[in-house]
């Protein structure tokens, strides 16, 4: 496919570079088809058709998405993307300033909330879904059931978020199941820790909650009001904070669970017998796979102790072997002890794949980025390893916070989807290029799509048409972006190589014509015995390269054995002016052969390769 010759990324000078092998750059490790596809919804945006948008809008100005929005025709078409996981965000009750106590639900000081929806990470009861979600609120977790079974229909599995480390001020269960005790209700509060506490306390003071910082809570003469909420003793806020007076920037509306670590000295841990706490989460994670959740994305699981996962996720699994555990991780020094001893199934490639392709993506970087990231973070642990470009937390690629071009996934997408066996994300409204613009709420004008208020999605809303998921509303340049994303996940989902095969990198250096250019271009092999496919693609804004290929008597044994001369078919290119073409010489030659390549800026281009 080529981009829309609309386009403003045009190429302003060509340059020819030679990319040289190295035979030492592949991956050994032990290969696993973990190549699953992920569609991460944030269930309250995902289904929203009004587009009124106004800033900390309520529910009734602004609307808000539902369970029942998410029809089969709408899973349909996210299983055509190569979709075989949906992530909902956002399901499990969590604080908000919407009054629901018509439905016998405590309201939330409004002190101690963020935005006027809440943050879905301010888990206010484990054991029940966001009524903001629900048609009915009264059958709320039957609408959620049914959505489970939906989506399971179409071929599809669940997943939902676990948020073992903190929960919001006014944590309270009201729908915990017979005979379960609340977080909280047998603590000693007269002592900062004890390992049978589910919290951690500050004797003796009352908490003081940050100067608020949202108009709800001024009165007409622009004064602050009272603060109503009081917490005495107060609670260690999420964020690891021993202080009676979090911040604005902190975690203040969450309190801290309490795992059996002495925080405060030396972290000393107390495991036997064992806490309180790990009891009660595994009854809470038991509670959902009932439910027939396929999978939990735990919240900052490395803010809890690594133990806990080795002693939670086996007792889960044992429930059903296939449920699969993704930890929010972010320190690359425990990635293989979150794996190894933790049990966990995936772990988030921030830290180094995605840092490093979002440098690229913004003009910044240089690809020697992307080798550092699997050579030296995640060698050995490649196939457990989710990739993204785009989450709830992360700015919007086609934000001017960002790239400021939905194009600029091309190359990044890629190599994020082709580059190992570990699974792939994708967030909904980045494949037709959501900018994340407006100031929402909480989170102000900042290239992200809010999660803390009531809010339209513009360029999702496009897409999902009324209702009709159609794209009907989409313009041409963006169905274009969209089935970029659906050739390229799907192409993964069906080639056994990209999933299984071993991988080779080609350009481990910048060299040749003083390096111009090659800093932008990356390219590598995924083999197998029966197929090899080469990858190659542009990171460059403005540039056109032409890129000389060579390959090696070595890579061409790999590639070509017994065979004089290369041949390749074009798989899948992205590019304004996609063409390619190789060459071969005498094979006695140092270089053997070389594929040529004129690379547009923001291409990519995936090939099989085979001799003759």
């Amino acid at each position: 496919m080529s981009l829309p010759t609309t386009n403003t990324l045009m190429p302003k000078s060509n340059e020819t570079i030679t990319l040289p092998l190295s035979p030492d750059n592949y991956s050994d490790e032990l290969i696993i088809d973990n190549k699953f596809i992920i569609y991460q919804i944030f269930t309250r945006l995902f289904g929203n058709k009004n587009t009124t948008n106004k800033t900390y809008g309520s529910l009734e100005e602004n609307g808000v998405g539902k369970f029942n929005d998410i029809t089969e025709k709408a899973l349909a078409e996210i299983k055509k993307l190569g979709t075989t996981h949906v992530w909902y965000t956002g399901i499990i009750e969590h604080a908000t300033m919407t009054d629901y106590t018509a439905f016998n639900i405590k309201t939330d000081a409004i002190d101690v909330v963020k935005g006027r929806a809440g943050s879905p990470y301010a888990i206010k009861d484990y054991y029940d879904v966001n009524p903001d979600l629900a048609e009915d609120v009264k059958n709320r977790m039957a609408e959620f059931e049914a959505l489970v079974d939906r989506t399971h229909q179409q071929g599809l599995k669940v997943i939902i978020d676990f948020v073992p480390n903190h929960v919001a001020r006014t944590y309270h269960s009201d729908a915990r199941p017979p005979g379960v005790e609340d977080f909280g209700a047998h603590d000693n509060t007269h002592v900062s820790f004890s390992p049978q506490n589910n919290f951690y306390y500050i004797p003796g003071q009352q908490l003081v909650v940050p100067k608020a910082y949202n108009p709800l809570s001024k009165n007409e003469k622009g004064q602050q009001e009272e603060v109503k909420f009081v917490e005495n003793p107060a609670k260690v806020t999420g964020n690891d904070v021993f202080s009676a007076t979090p911040t604005i920037n902190d975690w203040f509306e969450t309190i801290k669970l309490n795992y059996g670590v002495d925080i405060q000295h030396h972290r000393t841990k107390h495991f036997d017998p064992i806490p309180d706490t790990w009891l009660k989460m595994r009854n809470i994670l038991l509670f959902w796979a009932k439910k027939g959740v396929d999978g939990f994305r735990c919240d900052m699981a490395e803010m809890v102790p690594v133990e806990f996962w080795a002693w939670l996720i086996p007792q889960i699994k044992s429930f059903n072997q296939d449920i699969i555990f993704i930890a929010e991780i972010y320190n690359p020094h425990e990635y293989h002890n979150y794996i190894q001893q933790g049990k966990f199934d995936f772990l988030y490639d921030k830290v180094g794949l995605y840092d490093s392709l979002r440098r690229l993506m913004e003009g910044k970087g240089n690809t020697a980025d992307i080798t550092r990231s699997w050579k030296e973070e995640t060698r050995g642990i490649g196939s457990h390893m989710l990739r993204f470009l785009e989450n709830h937390d992360e700015q919007r690629i086609a934000s001017n916070h960002f790239a400021g071009n939905p194009w600029a996934a091309v190359p990044a997408m890629t190599v994020s989807a082709t580059l190992a066996s570990g699974p792939i994300m994708l967030y909904f409204g980045q494949e037709v290029g959501e900018p994340g613009k407006g100031t929402e709420g909480f989170q102000g004008e900042d290239g992200r799509t809010t999660i803390f208020d009531y809010w339209g999605v513009p360029e999702h809303q496009k897409w999902m048409n009324n209702g009709q998921f159609d794209g009907g509303g989409l313009s041409p340049e963006q169905r274009s972006l969209r089935n970029f994303y659906r050739q390229l996940l799907s192409l993964v989902r069906e080639e056994e190589v990209l999933r299984t095969g071993q991988f080779y990198q080609l350009h481990p250096h910048s060299v040749g014509d003083h390096g111009h250019g090659t800093h932008k271009i990356y390219a590598y092999l995924r083999h197998t015995p029966q197929k090899k496919i080469l990858v190659v693609v542009n990171f460059d804004r403005n540039q056109t390269i032409q890129a000389n290929i060579p390959i090696h008597e070595p890579e061409l044994k790999l590639v070509a054995a017994n065979h004089n001369h290369l041949k390749i078919n074009e798989i899948l290119t992205v590019s304004p002016d996609p063409e390619a073409k190789y060459i071969t010489t005498d094979r006695t030659s140092h270089v053997v052969g070389y594929i040529n390549l004129k690379l547009p800026p923001f291409s990519a281009y995936i090939f099989n390769l085979t001799g003759e």
